[in-house]
């Protein structure tokens, strides 16, 4: 049995790590090894984000309700003032966001072909942390 946080796990976290990382760059002007050093990555996972060779299963950046999530945690990022379990809290808050959406529900039929997508809404159910 695949859980879904095992499909999250590859299409989802990549997908926020990698507009983390591209709105760090981007919109901050930090380099990709400053913010491998934040998100705990290597400069080369960065850079295959940015050039969207990863984090690019799932697309999340036009989803209006992550994006005040995705800036607080890019000023919690900013400024390592915040505790680490705070951080995490609202990284799995975005990720069970995106996962409501439906989004993923493809990823779990195709790593499991016994799920009916219709009849499965276990994500799309999901109360936030």
């Amino acid at each position: 049995m695949i859980l879904p946080c095992e499909t999250a796990v590859k299409s989802v976290i990549p997908a926020i790590k990698a507009l983390i990382a591209k709105e760090l760059i981007e919109e901050h002007g930090f380099k990709q090894d400053h913010v491998a050093e934040l998100l705990g990555i290597s400069q080369s996972a960065v850079s295959k984000y940015t050039r969207k060779v990863r984090g690019q299963a799932v697309k999340i950046d036009k989803i209006e309700e992550i994006q005040p999530q995705i800036d607080n945690m890019i000023t919690m990022l900013m400024e390592r003032s915040r505790e680490r379990k705070e951080f995490l809290g609202l990284f799995c808050q975005t990720c069970l966001m995106v996962r409501k959406k439906g989004i993923m529900c493809q990823f779990c039929q195709k790593s499991e072909p016994t799920i009916k997508s219709e009849g499965c809404a276990f994500c799309l159910s999901l109360n936030h942390i």
